[in-house]
C-alpha cells in the first residue's frame, strides 16, 4: 500500500487522487482523520504506525519553525525504518532555493532520509504557480509586489502531484534519485499583462514592513515570504530544468495561466477588470 501524508492539504490530496486514478492501492494520513484518511500525527511519534505501507509519500510538514519541522520528519522517517516501509518519496525544495528562509528544514530532512537505510526518492519541488499568483497584491485596479521584473520557474501544484504519483506508483526506477521539478520562468509583469492591468514594484523593505504588520501571519512566516521576494527579484529562482517534463511525459501545465487565474480570483470587487 502507498500512504500519502498530509492528506488534507492541497498537494497531498491531489497526489492521492492521482494515485487512485492510476489504479494504485493508496491511502492518506493526517493528524485530522476523516473518511478514507487514517490518523497520522507527526507530533506524537509513539502513535505513528506505518505497518503494511510499502511506499510512503512524505509531503513536507513545513508549517512551523525549523526545529519543529525537522523533528516531525525525523519521527516519521524513524517510524518508516521501524515498520519496514520499502521506499520514501519526499517532497523537498528546488535546489535553487537553498537561500530561502525555509530551505534548511528540507535539506536536513534530505540528510536524514538518505542516511536512514530506506529506499528513497527526493522531489525538489519548485515554488507553486498558485503561490506566486497569491503573493501578488491588488492596489486599485493594478497589481503590486516586491518581485520587480525577476522571474520564477513556477510549477502548477497539479503537476507536482502527478510527478509524485508517477514515482510512488513505481518507485524502483527512481531509487536514490533527486529530481529538480521547475517550470518555465514567469514574472509579475507577465501576470499583470495577462490580466490587462499594471504592475507596480515596491521595495523589499516596504514589503517586509507589511508582512510584519500583518495580524494573520505567524512569527516565522514574514522572513520566509521576504526571502521568496528577494530570491525572485534578484533572479535566483528563474532556471528551468528538464526533470518535470520527463516525469510527466508531457509538457507542464502553463504556470502563467495558473498564476494569473489565482491572482484574478483574489481581485477585490472594487477593482474591476479593464475593458
Amino acid at each position: 500500500m502507498i500512504l500519502v501524508t498530509g492528506a488534507n492539504g492541497h498537494l497531498a490530496s491531489r497526489t492521492l487522487a492521482e494515485l487512485r486514478a492510476r489504479g494504485a492501492t493508496a491511502a492518506g494520513g493526517s493528524r485530522i482523520p476523516r473518511e478514507g484518511v487514517r490518523h497520522l500525527d507527526f507530533d506524537a511519534p509513539a502513535s505513528l504506525d506505518l505497518r503494511g505501507v510499502s511506499t510512503l509519500v512524505l509531503v513536507s510538514a513545513g508549517y512551523g519553525e525549523d526545529d519543529e519541522v525537522i523533528a516531525r520528519h525525523a519521527a516519521v522517517i524513524d517510524a518508516a525504518s521501524r515498520d519496514g516501509v520499502g521506499h520514501v518519496v519526499y517532497t523537498s525544495l528546488t535546489g535553487a532555493g537553498d537561500h530561502l528562509g525555509f530551505a534548511l528544514a528540507h535539506r536536513a530532512t534530505e540528510r536524514l532520509l538518505t542516511g536512514s537505510g530506506l529506499g528513497w526518492t527526493i522531489l525538489r519541488n519548485g515554488l507553486y504557480a498558485e503561490l506566486f499568483g497569491g503573493l501578488l497584491m491588488w492596489a486599485g485596479d493594478g497589481l503590486e509586489s516586491a518581485f520587480g521584473t525577476g522571474a520564477l520557474s513556477a510549477v502548477a501544484r497539479e503537476d507536482l502531484a502527478t510527478a509524485a504519483a508517477v514515482v510512488a506508483a513505481g518507485p524502483a526506477p527512481h531509487q536514490g534519485k533527486i529530481y529538480d521539478l521547475t517550470g518555465e520562468p514567469i514574472t509579475a509583469v507577465d501576470v499583470a499583462d495577462r490580466l490587462g492591468v499594471a504592475h507596480h514594484t515596491i521595495s523589499l523593505g516596504d514589503y517586509r514592513s507589511r508582512l510584519l504588520a500583518s495580524a494573520g501571519l505567524l512569527p516565522f512566516q514574514p522572513p520566509m515570504l521576504a526571502s521568496i521576494a528577494t530570491g525572485v527579484r534578484h533572479g535566483f529562482l528563474a532556471d528551468p530544468g528538464p526533470d518535470l517534463r520527463t516525469l510527466l511525459g508531457r509538457p507542464p501545465i502553463d504556470a502563467l495561466t495558473v498564476a494569473a487565474d489565482t491572482a484574478a480570483a483574489l481581485r477585490p470587487e472594487s477593482a474591476p477588470a479593464r475593458p
